[in-house]
């Protein structure tokens, strides 16, 4: 009681709203930028059991922004990392952790245990899986996602209330993740916790909850905007109807198939490989039936939104040996140099 004394004061928590976080049990969907603003908050606040998916490492890249990290960290899990450091926090709650990726496979599992889920994730095609599971099992999900100095916040599926495709029907092709576009610290920080905010609000049963409403915060010139949008009828939803496995660079390296680059001629940087080919994905449809069905085709791109589109046209050209290949070419690169590095050692 000592410990949550001056949120419990608060008019509309008191001592049945602790319990209320006590009892809830929040899976959140990645450990990266918005992960680590969103994790502290909810330990810090006797949320009783927490979950954490993610199969990323930590790289000194995310130390600018994920500020559950540090130096001496580099190359060990985020999942379990982040636990460490939230456990800590308060060593009174529950924490579950998952060393993977969330997938079309993993996640109704995965969601099973939980009552409410945080998309702390910059995956596009991940955000629709969230989407449809949590709609298949009733769960509502607090959607957070950031554009350089911009954020957005708002909660899918909560109540009967509208869900992600009502508002995002379509997979956007063109939206970059924060490795392309570039992020500050402060900006995941900010929607974050906002979006920590919406879980509590949820749980509590207290305030107005971003429900139909997507809030837009940018931090250049502090403006908020707040859209309202509505349920659209499923049968005009698009929904995401195949899943494809996903290989890490180092996995695709492995056995016989052909790697296939769907970026544009002229993108950075190039990767050679003696079974690799290029085909842009604008050119897939006239130059799609060169390739070979019988054979596994591995596809990667810059960021991994063109990969998938890719696999969705090959998938509907006949073509199911496919997969695809987690992250961009600049993963795939760097796993190239580093196993042939190890190759010169021997």
């Amino acid at each position: 009681m000592e410990r949550y004394q001056r949120q419990i004061i608060l008019p509309g928590i008191g001592t049945s709203g602790q319990q209320k976080l006590k009892a809830s049990r929040v899976l959140v969907v990645g450990a990266g930028g918005l992960g680590c603003a969103v994790l502290p908050y909810l330990a810090a606040a006797g949320i009783g059991k927490i979950g954490i998916i993610d199969g990323d490492t930590i790289e000194e890249s995310n130390l600018h922004r994920q500020i559950l990290y540090s130096s001496e960290q580099l190359g060990l899990s985020k999942a379990k990392e982040a636990a460490n450091s939230i456990i800590k926090t308060n060593p009174g709650i529950e924490i579950s952790v998952f060393e993977e990726f969330l997938t079309a496979k993993n996640a109704a599992e995965t969601f099973s245990g939980f009552d409410l889920v945080i998309d702390a994730t910059d995956n596009l095609f991940i955000r629709y899986v969230i989407d449809d599971t949590c709609l298949t099992c009733g769960k509502p999900f607090v959607y957070g996602s950031i554009h350089q100095f911009q954020g957005q916040v708002s909660v899918f599926n909560f109540e009967g209330g509208p869900t992600y495709r009502d508002i995002f029907p379509e997979e956007n092709g063109a939206a970059p993740n924060c490795a392309e576009a570039g992020v500050l610290g402060v900006t995941v920080g900010l929607i974050g916790m906002l979006q920590a905010n919406e879980a509590m609000k949820i749980i509590l049963g207290i305030g107005e909850v971003l429900s139909g409403k997507l809030l837009i915060y940018n931090l250049l010139n502090n403006s908020q905007q707040v859209f309202e949008f509505g349920n659209v009828p499923a049968s005009k939803k698009s929904h995401i109807s195949v899943s494809f496995e996903m290989l890490s660079p180092a996995e695709s390296l492995l056995g016989e198939a052909l790697l296939l680059d769907v970026r544009e001629s002229g993108e950075s940087p190039q990767v050679n490989l003696e079974n690799g080919l290029h085909i842009p994905l604008s050119s897939l449809p006239q130059e799609a039936d060169s390739l070979d069905r019988n054979v596994e085709i591995r596809i990667y791109c810059q960021s991994g939104i063109r990969s998938r589109k890719a696999a969705d046209l090959l998938y509907r050209m006949g073509f199911r040996k496919l997969k695809l290949i987690r992250g961009g070419a600049k993963d795939l690169l760097t796993e190239i140099r580093r196993a042939k590095a190890g190759e010169a050692s021997l």
